[in-house]
């Protein structure tokens, strides 16, 4: 495997500019301090829930809101407005009233 890959690879599992490779090779447990000291400093416990999808995002939590179905009633107004019109202009290409 070339290094380029396990840096890669490993990238996101310690920091940078905080664990060096002399650190982490050292042997010894005293050269990660300043890494321990990083992880020790992120904060532990549950992780907040995430609102996913459209209805987590727009009807429920911090911005519920009534905006989409209205949204969508409007559009299918106006969407069923156009076709009658049209339809409405058909009737009236070779047959007046």
């Amino acid at each position: 495997m070339h290094a380029s890959l396990v840096r890669r690879s490993l990238g996101g599992i310690v920091p940078p500019k905080i664990a060096t490779p002399k650190l982490v090779s050292g042997g010894s447990g005293a050269g990660l301090g300043p890494l321990v000291d990083f992880y020790s400093k992120l904060p532990k416990g549950q992780a907040t829930a995430r609102a996913s999808g459209f209805k987590g995002r727009l009807f429920t939590g911090a911005n519920a809101s009534g905006k989409p179905l209205v949204g969508l009633i409007v559009g299918l107004f106006f969407i069923g407005y156009t076709i009658d019109y049209n339809m409405h202009l058909k009737h009236h290409k070779n047959h007046a009233h």
